[in-house]
């Protein structure tokens, strides 16, 4: 039988492994975010056992002067770095600095491209956390005892990142952890307590327990080092802009700078103090459904939870920051949060301040909006469906792409689009496919460009969902060009009109024959309204689901509903006034199978029976002459 308390061997998981030699390697140029990145770990373990506490007054033994504390030894090499906060049991060492227990890890480290500039702002999106120790140090030694456990419960866990790390358990008679650093040659310059508090000031001055180091080598009294007051409780007026930067890094452990914040208190009925930033670059889990989110939460300055995403809506998933509220019992939980009627007036207040400060982005920042859109547009894009309230609002900060630049950067908005729309149109005009290629090229645009008419040209996986629940802005409704039958009426001349007219009268028998000929594989066949120069295209009902949302529910597995479109024909192109001289039945049936296929290809769609359209393509090829 193994003694639980012997020195075990382990070996790092194999993600573990191969982020710290990326990291070691990648972060050369920012080395000094280790003892930013520690500060901030022993910060959240004194935010736990102040929270757990509350519950269990016990766990702190009667001693509440939560601080951190950090040594330097400039003979041995060495910075220390110990907090009194909760502290770990030896399982809880084994989990937390053997595995990285992320969603889409995997995911993640395979875009790292061995590009070291790229590759650390990567890791810095990722966040470092511990593991930042490897940067400056060969060896790290971590000693911890988890509050309420005994003395006996205390954990040694030292590693040399080659891939193993040894831990066993050892006498420790107070509470919390102390990591102690053993710096590389050639990094001795952070076992220079001059140095060290300097960093601490400039990173780590917004921490809200203190961090004391001791006054001088010759004198051991201990002295706070930085402002030690939670940054979000000072006026905005007294927090320097760099301030705020790194609080961001210290919420997020990114070590980018935030694209923008915003800093407010709330007072009356409810009270509440926000500080909300919008990240420069998406997190590498953004689409993880399963990955956390949310902002940070306290009440009345005692943090209660990471990750509280009932504060924002889903598609704000992308704002960091924390909520501080002083109505809110210390006790509160995840269940009851999700109960309490105060928690939908403070999400309603947080989504409308996030929005106001995009909003104030886009006008007067646009290249800087351009940054959030290009980062975070897809997300915003699912609002209007999940945030009624706030769906003209939402509209106003949507950007696409459109047929008047006919470029993929998506920067032009609904109000530029209602800003330029032609005399008469009553319409905002769209098209939705996979690509911005096929969208550009779609055959449904032909006669909007014609007429000069501008399209927006859709294409994200959530452009279908957005569609189908914004259906107007500024009093114009949208209109997807390849749906139902286009009504152009408004900008029509009269003698256009006539026109239309008459080309349906005179080719109502070939209508009729296709008709015939292509049966229940069409709902219908008629007389183009849409095309200039192909021969026809496929056109869906006003109520039936589109292209890509079918295909997004069939890769989920899921049944998509069948949508039968009808078949739009131009008469005037040379395939079909062929077609229309066509005498042999089973020639005319070719070449009107040709057609359908030729429209479903157009329309990115895939062939029923793929050979069959190979067959039929040859047999009338062969019979050229």
């Amino acid at each position: 039988m193994t003694d639980a308390s012997a020195t075990q061997t382990l070996g790092f998981q194999a993600e573990v492994k191969q982020l710290l030699r990326l990291m070691i390697h990648s972060l050369y140029s920012h080395k000094e975010i280790f003892l930013r990145e520690l500060i901030s770990n022993a910060s959240d373990a004194l935010d736990k056992l102040r929270f757990e506490a509350l519950a269990k007054p016990e766990l702190t033994g009667g001693q509440n002067d939560f601080a951190i504390t950090i040594e330097t030894d400039n003979t041995a090499h060495t910075v220390t770095i110990t907090d009194n906060g909760i502290g770990m049991t030896r399982q809880e060492a084994v989990e937390h600095l053997g595995t990285i227990a992320k969603s889409g890890t995997a995911e993640f480290l395979s875009k790292l491209s061995g590009d070291q500039k790229q590759d650390a702002q990567l890791i810095g999106q990722f966040g470092v956390g511990f593991y930042s120790s490897f940067i400056v140090a060969d060896r790290v030694e971590v000693f911890s005892r988890r509050a309420g456990h005994p003395a006996s419960d205390g954990v040694h866990w030292e590693s040399r990142a080659d891939g193993e790390f040894t831990v066993s358990n050892v006498e420790l008679p107070e509470r919390g952890t102390k990591i102690v650093l053993h710096l590389k040659e050639g990094e001795h310059e952070f076992a220079d307590a001059f140095r060290i508090r300097s960093l601490v000031r400039k990173y780590s001055d917004h921490i809200a327990f203190p961090v004391r180091m001791r006054k001088s080598e010759q004198d051991a009294e201990l002295e706070t080092v930085n402002h030690a007051q939670a940054l979000w409780t000072r006026p905005r007026t007294e927090v320097k802009d760099e301030e705020y930067k790194e609080f961001y890094r210290h919420v997020t452990h990114d070590f980018t700078d935030p694209l923008a914040w915003s800093h407010g208190k709330v007072e009356g009925k409810k009270e509440y103090t926000s500080l909300l930033y919008i990240p420069s670059r998406a997190p590498f889990d953004l689409w993880h459904r399963d990955a956390s989110r949310g902002l940070k939460l306290y009440v009345r300055r005692v943090f209660i939870m990471d990750d509280a995403e009932q504060f924002l809506p889903l598609y704000l998933r992308f704002v960091k920051g924390i909520v501080d509220s002083a109505d809110l019992p210390l006790n509160i939980s995840r269940e009851m949060l999700q109960q309490d009627p105060a928690i939908d007036a403070i999400r309603t207040g947080l989504a409308r301040r996030t929005l106001d400060l995009l909003a104030k982005i886009a006008k007067d920042e646009p290249e800087k909006y351009a940054t959030f859109w290009k980062e975070f547009g897809a997300v915003l894009k699912e609002g209007p469906a999940e945030d009624g309230t706030n769906r003209e609002r939402i509209a106003k900060l949507l950007r696409f792409s459109s047929t008047h630049a006919d470029s993929e950067t998506q920067d032009v908005s609904l109000e530029d689009y209602v800003g330029r729309m032609k005399p008469g149109q009553t319409a905002i005009y769209y098209v939705i496919a996979d690509s911005f290629g096929a969208a550009k090229s779609s055959p449904h645009l032909e006669v909007m460009r014609k007429k000069g008419i501008e399209v927006l040209l859709l294409s994200d996986r959530v452009d279908e969902w957005l569609t189908d629940h914004l259906h107007e802005f500024d009093g114009k409704r949208f209109a997807n060009v390849a749906r139902g039958e286009l009504d152009l009426s408004a900008v029509e001349s009269e003698d256009e009109k006539k026109a239309q007219e008459s080309l349906a009268k005179e080719h109502a028998d070939l209508v009729e024959r296709i008709r015939k000929s292509l049966g229940d594989k069409v709902s219908d066949v008629r007389i183009t309204h849409r095309l200039v120069e192909s021969p026809a295209c496929l056109v869906l009902g006003e109520n039936d689901m589109g292209a890509q949302m079918r295909r997004i529910l069939e890769a989920a597995g899921q049944k998509a509903p069948v949508a039968k479109p009808a078949l739009e024909i131009n008469p005037t192109h040379p395939l079909l006034a062929r077609i229309e001289t066509t005498k042999d039945e089973a020639d005319f049936s070719d070449l009107s199978l040709l057609v359908l296929d030729q429209a479903t290809l157009a329309d990115g769609g895939q062939l029923a029976e793929p050979a069959a359209f190979v067959q039929r393509l040859n047999r009338l090829l062969l019979s050229q002459k």
